[in-house]
């Protein structure tokens, strides 16, 4: 295995909030139907896990964002799901591998995402 990219991101939740209800239709733009029914401080955690994505590929344009889906896994850890324009610049890449780490507390989100061969 080898480590092709690594992404970061924090968002501060209640900045986050702010914009869902100043426009509401943020929420269908950026989030899949499963992602939408989640708590604001999951979405918060998942757009900062959507950004480290797009920061671990290289920050490619054009990356759609119902292109990279973050649900729970079986186990409980995020499930990280590429297709569309994700899936191609992560095959550019030889990325066959992601690992996301979420966290939210203290009014901030954070994700970390890690894409390998």
């Amino acid at each position: 295995m080898t480590i092709v990219g690594v992404g970061v991101d924090v968002v501060d939740i209640g900045r986050f909030q702010e914009t869902l209800t100043r426009t509401p239709r943020m929420r269908e733009r950026l989030f899949t139907e499963a992602e939408q029914a989640l708590p604001v401080p999951s979405l918060a955690a998942r757009f900062a896990a959507k950004e480290a994505v797009a920061k671990a590929l290289g920050a490619p344009r054009a990356l759609g964002w119902h292109d990279a889906e973050i649900l729970r896994g079986d186990d409980g850890r995020p499930l990280l799901t590429v297709r569309g324009t994700v899936a191609a610049a992560a095959d550019r890449l030889g990325v066959r591998n992601w690992h996301v780490s979420l966290s939210h507390d203290g009014g901030v989100a954070m994700a970390m995402v890690v894409a390998s061969t």
